[in-house]
């Protein structure tokens, strides 16, 4: 009998849990990230499901004749967005996640 009641225990706050995840995967998704490169020249913002909602660029970062250099800016600011939404779900999901075999 003593394992029924722990039991329903256990499923309980596996449910409550549950319940939390979701509602923090919920606020990430609405949380706005904003990816630069060093020098500020090029942002780009995102959304916690990875999703670019606006890129900026300073005039002066475009030069015609190093397009290059502007195609780096750009990259670098996305994978820096990109790296602070991941960041953040790390911080946020990974103590949910963290001991579980395989994750």
């Amino acid at each position: 009998m003593m394992n029924g009641m722990n039991m329903n225990k256990m499923m309980k706050q596996m449910k409550k849990m549950q319940k939390q995840m979701a509602e923090e995967q919920e606020n990430l998704k609405e949380q706005e990230f904003v990816g630069t490169d060093p020098s500020e020249m090029v942002t780009a913002k995102f959304y916690g499901e990875k999703k670019m909602t606006d890129l900026s660029i300073k005039p002066e970062a475009i030069d015609p004749d190093d397009p290059d250099m502007l195609a780096d800016l750009i990259l670098t600011a996305v994978n820096d967005g990109i790296t602070k939404v991941e960041k953040a779900t790390q911080d946020t999901m990974g103590k949910y996640t963290k001991g579980l075999p395989g994750l």
